[in-house]
């Protein structure tokens, strides 16, 4: 079976490597070098066959922010979307996530490790594609949490899909619920072991949840444990 993957940059050198190297696998990879095209052909194809699985998004392009594509793309559909950058910053790796990317691949690209990356997140984004008429929610104090779709309820009936990594901030709070847990063991649970003390990834994706949860200032949801992290109050 084909797996649809749609990739956004213009280095026309760098989209023929990644063609050739996916060649003879069942990734079909569809190019858009501007970004003009790119969400109405996601759009165009949403619950249709030949739907686009994964999109791949350089950070500066022609005629788009690459950044505000990946919010976009995240906000249409449940696809995968990774960022391909040369900006290799801690700062534009939050941006990136921030944005609603479930990865982040600094260039020069080593394609063997895209594509690692790429088949790890397809088996995330089709088990959410195959569950998702699943009723198993996760119910927790005033919210429910579908765990594998990654759709979050709130209590005013709010829904909101979380990204991966959300997802799994939201899960490490919740299996430690009533005690803190550090920014180092969640960092380690989205897949960045290589936590330090200057690193506020976890506080974003934090700050983002605490949104999507309608979090009020006079009664948390999830609380700042001081020098020890974060706790989900029970």
């Amino acid at each position: 079976m084909a797996i649809n993957v749609l990739l956004v940059e213009d280095d026309e050198l760098l989209v023929k490597r990644i063609q050739n190297h996916f060649a003879n696998t069942e990734f079909t990879i569809e190019v858009d070098p501007t970004g003009a095209d790119a969400l109405n052909i996601v759009r165009q194809r949403v619950n249709l066959r030949g739907a686009i699985s994964l999109a791949i998004i350089d950070i500066v392009l022609p005629k788009r922010d690459g950044l505000q594509l990946a919010k976009e793309l995240n906000t249409l559909t449940d696809i995968g979307v990774i960022v391909l950058s040369s900006r290799d910053s801690q700062a534009d790796r939050i941006a990136g996530l921030a944005q609603g990317a479930d990865d982040y691949i600094c260039k020069p690209v080593d394609l063997l490790e895209l594509e690692l990356r790429m088949r790890a997140l397809y088996k995330r984004v089709a088990v959410n594609l195959e569950d998702d008429e699943s009723e198993e929610f996760i119910e927790y104090a005033d919210f429910k949490l579908h765990p594998d779709n990654r759709t979050l309820i709130t209590a005013a009936g709010v829904e909101s899909r979380l990204t991966e990594a959300e997802h799994k901030v939201l899960i490490c709070l919740i299996s430690n619920a009533g005690k803190a847990t550090s920014r180092e063991k969640i960092s380690e649970e989205i897949g960045q072991p290589d936590w330090s003390p200057n690193d506020r990834t976890v506080d974003v994706l934090i700050g983002r949840l605490r949104k999507k949860l309608n979090d009020e200032k006079d009664q948390k949801r999830i609380v700042t444990v001081r020098g020890k992290g974060y706790m989900l109050s029970i």
